[in-house]
């Protein structure tokens, strides 16, 4: 009888570990599947064929959106991963929300708003010259050699 609820025990702390991984693989697989959508979309404008490019287009925009649904099933299910400790802006700043292509004060780039462990939260790899800002609860993907912001997330943190 012991050995049973042992088990019993052991089986449902293990469930939720489970669970998790699938949910990180699923967004690995649905990423990978996107980048394999955009060559193919890019070889078929090489070759000309339009039709078949539209085609992947389409295929394109639902694996993307899949790949939204399953960042948005692990960011939920990982909710401790994404609470933050309050914001506070820099001297005489406030918070306004932004666009992309909005300019940002350099004043958020020191080291108290900027992240890199964008791998932890499932971001893309930022190009050069690029980096993750925080500003309030949202991510801003800002080009650092001009100020513009090139991506905005929306009520990233909780």
């Amino acid at each position: 009888m012991r050995k049973f609820i042992i088990a019993a025990v052991a089986a449902t702390i293990l469930i939720p570990v489970g669970a998790s991984a699938q949910s990180a693989r699923e967004v690995r697989e649905g990423q990978r599947e996107v980048r394999q959508d955009q060559r193919e979309v890019r070889r078929d404008m090489a070759r000309g064929d339009h039709q078949e490019a539209r085609e992947d287009r389409r295929e394109l925009r639902e694996d993307r959106q899949e790949l939204r649904e399953d960042w948005r099933d692990y960011r939920n299910s990982h909710r401790n991963a994404y609470k933050r400790t309050a914001y506070v802006a820099p001297r005489g700043m406030a918070y306004r929300p932004v666009v992309a292509g909005s300019r940002l004060n350099t004043a958020f780039y020191g080291r108290s708003y900027r992240f890199n462990n964008y791998a932890n939260y499932r971001l893309p790899r930022p190009s050069v010259n690029q980096q993750y800002v925080r500003y309030g609860n949202d991510v801003l993907l800002v080009n650092v050699r001009n100020g513009r912001v090139v991506r905005v997330f929306d009520r990233f943190f909780w």
